[in-house]
């Protein structure tokens, strides 16, 4: 992959996180009840019920940009036990 390539996912990924933690922050604001999450693709309301969910999807949101960042600065090394 080229550099501007994972640039351009970067971005995006970046994006990702920034509209999720939004929703979150939102729905633990008192009085909001619920929230109109656009990922560009689609478009939904949330509720303070759905934030168990968000939390995940911003958990993988994060892991995806971190692996990105890692494969446009050199990778990284994974070490396994010998035995």
């Amino acid at each position: 992959m080229d550099r501007s390539f994972l640039q351009a996912r970067i971005t995006a990924a970046e994006a990702q996180v920034v509209l999720y933690e939004n929703a979150i922050a939102a729905l633990l604001t008192d009085g909001v009840q619920s929230y109109k999450l656009d990922t560009g693709q689609t478009v939904q309301w949330v509720t303070k019920a759905d934030i168990a969910s968000l939390q995940v999807k911003l958990n993988l949101a994060e892991n995806r940009l971190a692996a990105l960042c890692n494969r446009l600065n050199g990778g990284s090394v994974v070490a396994r036990p010998g035995w």
